[in-house]
This record gives structure tokens, C-alpha cells and sequence, in this order.
């Protein structure tokens, strides 16, 4: 029994439903513009099952995968959007495969997505009259982001993102810079809708404070909080907790480091007995049920990240990956601009309060010459996550990925029309990882 089969294997959804909608597609290293695709989709109906295509289709139609297939279902399954996620969807959408879920409608960008032989991948469900038209996300590919790690630019950065989105920064003449500041803005508060994607969902705010407290922690300084959206807030016995970092190309590293802070609360919860029946039943009866614990997310700058990663660190500027960390199901608000340090005056005067703990990895992909987390520490509520098995995936590790396979991922850049990344090029981002890695062990010597 092949994969697919495999897949089919259980009883079929007794009828279709308009409401149920299907997308499906690589979703390799998650981006907001798969994020938006999802969104879209799902403003549809009521109900969006993901089909996720398998390693070896992809090869064998468009190229190497830069995440296996266990790391794109993660990241699929980790978005607000999605009601199901489907392995092994065929390159090729099926109409005898997405019948079998229910799914009468596919969705899909205004883009052309061809097989091996050149055919439209969506040729039979338009034939059917069960296609229906999104627009895809501007500004964001994974040929984009491919690009941007083999050619070292940096000209993807932003400086200030309260900044751009006021349209006081960016390039162009004023009115682009203001039309571009909107529509960015625009598409924050769509990616912080709940799970219907049309309500309220999470919370976001800016932080500011001064260089030195943004990027070393040495300034104890309380710094400034300021709405940028409201959303629904900690509910009535949530535990609110704090969780930070760069969260570049959002990978199943982050995914999984985020699905561990809930799991850990959710035990903790259980022993307090947050699941008893009175206590959901209560619940219930003022409303409906809801989890036990409120995440806030800080997202550093970019200028911070690139002060301790070097190269062209972050991929992502600060608007893509706020975009990526407000689309995960795990996080309740999110903080544009966070310290690298978490210090007492930053988490004492959090909008949220002070958070009942401050979670980090069993990893750290920097080192560094003092200890970010000592505040929450010494306040005794820094709690570390256990060990799982994508604790080493973060960005570094994804660009070493694609600088190993650099032949298959230029064909593939090729096949989608882009610039061909040269020998040199290649050996410059080799030159300049080598330098960050010996500047990162006299640190490490050091300290």
C-alpha cells in the first residue's frame, strides 16, 4: 500500500461540504506568504484541511525540499487556520483525494503552479468548477528567502518597523512609502485574527528603549510599551508567560520549542485542576471553554539580531517574522522590539503584568558572554522546556542546508526564473560564516 493510499485508508466524509476548504502545496520553511494563502483560504468557509505533499513528489517536480516532511506538517499544523493537516497529498490535486475529505472547493493563489511536465497542478478541479481564486502574498517566496542566504544581501532589513508602518521609513517616494506602510499594517491585523480569521485575536505592541538595553541588557531600563492592536487578552485563571527570540525563517526549532511551553503548562494546569468538570463546565457556562495558559511573544529587531549572528542574519526582517509568530495557534500577543535580556523593569512593567514564568530552549545557538535570563532567574520564574527532537533546527542550520545542496536548490532557483547564485557568491557566505563562528568561540573562550 503506497503512502497515499495509506492516507485513504479510513472511511470517507459522507458528503461535500461547501464550507470545508482545501489548499495544499510544499510549505517548505514556512513563510507568512504560505500563512496569508491559509488565511485566505479559510475566510472561505469554516473549515480548511491542508494537503502537504511528500518529499519525493516535490523532488521529482520541483526540486530538493530544504525541510522533510515531519517538519513541514509541523509547521502547517502549528497555524490558527488550519482545521486538518493531510501527508502525502498528491502533486497533482485529486479530485477522488479531496472528495474523500469532504473538501468540495480548492483554493489557491493567482499564480500558476505546474508539474514535471509543465500541466497546470490544478487542471481538474477547475474542470469541475471546484476552484476558487486568492491573491498570492507580495514580496515573499521561498525562492526569495533562498536567495537573500546565498547572495548575503541585507537590503531586506528594517530599522524601525512603528517606523515603516507610519510610512515615515522605507524606500521610495512619500506616498509609496505610506501606501506600503498601510498595507503592511493591513496584513498585521489580518495575520492577528483568531481562528476563524475574522475576528480579533491577538494582542500586539511595540517596545522602545534605547540601543544598549534593546541589544545587551546592560541598561536596566523600563523602556516604553505601546498598543498596537487589541486583542481578546488573558482570560480569567490563565497563566501568563513570556517567551522571546528571532524566530528567523520560523522553524519546526520555534514550532516545536512553542508546542512545549503549552504542553508543560497544560500538565501543570491538570495537576491544579484547570480540566475537572466543575471547573470546565464553569467555564462553559460564562461563555466557552479556553486553555490554560496566555502566551506574549518578543520578536527582537533585526538590528539586534545582526549585532550577535553577523552576516546577513536575520533572512527575515522583523515584519516577516512578527507575521510568522502572530499566525501560530501557540501565541496569544506578540511584542515587536523585545530586549535580547529580559530584564526586571521590562517584565514587571509588561502590559500583561508580571508573567507567572519566562520559558527558553534546552538550546542556544549563540554563545554569549553573560546570561540573558538571569532577571527571571533571580525572580524564579524562568522555566527551560525539555530537550525534543528539533532543538539544533534554527537558521543557521537551514542556511548550512541549502549551502550543501547549493547545484540543486540553483536549478531550482533557475526553473523559477531567478538570478543564478555564482561559485562566488557561494564562497563569500562560506567566508563570512567562518568569520562569524571564530568572532562567536573567542566569545565563547572568554566567557
Amino acid at each position: 500500500m503506497s503512502s497515499e493510499q495509506e492516507v485513504l485508508s479510513g472511511p470517507p466524509a459522507p458528503e461535500l461540504l461547501d464550507d470545508r476548504i482545501w489548499v495544499d502545496g510544499c510549505w517548505d520553511f514556512f513563510h507568512h506568504g504560505h500563512a496569508g494563502a491559509m488565511l485566505q483560504a479559510r475566510q472561505l468557509g469554516t473549515e480548511l484541511y491542508v494537503g502537504v505533499h511528500s518529499d519525493e513528489a516535490i523532488l521529482e517536480n520541483k526540486g530538493p525540499t530544504v525541510m522533510n516532511l515531519r517538519e513541514r506538517l509541523a509547521a502547517v499544523d502549528t497555524c490558527r487556520w488550519v482545521t486538518r493537516s493531510v501527508a502525502h497529498a498528491p502533486y497533482v490535486t485529486q479530485l477522488d483525494f479531496i472528495s474523500h475529505f469532504g473538501c468540495k472547493y480548492v483554493v489557491h493563489g493567482d499564480d500558476i503552479t505546474s508539474d514535471s511536465s509543465g500541466e497546470d497542478c490544478y487542471r481538474f478541479v477547475k474542470a469541475a468548477g471546484r476552484f476558487k481564486v486568492v491573491k498570492r502574498t507580495p514580496s515573499i517566496s521561498t525562492t526569495d528567502l533562498v536567495g537573500r542566504m546565498l547572495l548575503c544581501t541585507r537590503t531586506h532589513f528594517i530599522k524601525s518597523l512603528e517606523k515603516t508602518l507610519a510610512g515615515e521609513e522605507g524606500s521610495g517616494t512619500a506616498a509609496e512609502k505610506k501606501a506600503e506602510g498601510e498595507a503592511m499594517l493591513n496584513r498585521i491585523k489580518q495575520y492577528a485574527t483568531d481562528e476563524s480569521g475574522k475576528n480579533p485575536g491577538a494582542d500586539v505592541y511595540f517596545w522602545s528603549a534605547s540601543k544598549a538595553a534593546k541589544t545587551e541588557g546592560s541598561e536596566e531600563e523600563k523602556g516604553s510599551f505601546r498598543s498596537l492592536l487589541k486583542g481578546s487578552g488573558p482570560k480569567p485563571g490563565q497563566r501568563v508567560v513570556y517567551v522571546d527570540g528571532g524566530f528567523d525563517l520560523f522553524s519546526s526549532g520555534h514550532i516545536e520549542f512553542l508546542r512545549q511551553v503549552i504542553l508543560v503548562e497544560e500538565n501543570l494546569a491538570k495537576k491544579e485542576g484547570w480540566y475537572d468538570e466543575q471547573a470546565v463546565n464553569e467555564r462553559r457556562g460564562k461563555g466557552a471553554d479556553y486553555g490554560p495558559v496566555f502566551v506574549v511573544a518578543g520578536v527582537h529587531d533585526d538590528e539586534v539580531i545582526n549585532y550577535w549572528k553577523g552576516v546577513n542574519y536575520p533572512i527575515m526582517n522583523i515584519y516577516e517574522r512578527g507575521l510568522c509568530v502572530l499566525q501560530c495557534r501557540y501565541v496569544n500577543a506578540v511584542i515587536f522590539g523585545a530586549p535580547f535580556a529580559p530584564t526586571k523593569p521590562y517584565l514587571t512593567s509588561s502590559p500583561f503584568g508580571t508573567p507567572d514564568a519566562v520559558y527558553h530552549g534546552p538550546t542556544a545557538f549563540m554563545p554569549l558572554s553573560y546570561d540573558p535570563y538571569s532577571a527571571p532567574k533571580e525572580m524564579g520564574i524562568f522555566q527551560e522546556v525539555p530537550s525534543h527532537e528539533f532543538q539544533d533546527v534554527n537558521a543557521g542550520t537551514i542556511v548550512q542546508r541549502i549551502m550543501k545542496s547549493r547545484d540543486l536548490y540553483e536549478e531550482r532557483q533557475r526553473k523559477k526564473g531567478m538570478k543564478a547564485i555564482g561559485e562566488a557568491e557561494h564562497r563569500h557566505r562560506e567566508i563570512l560564516e567562518e568569520e562569524q563562528r571564530r568572532k562567536e568561540e573567542k566569545v565563547h573562550s572568554a566567557s
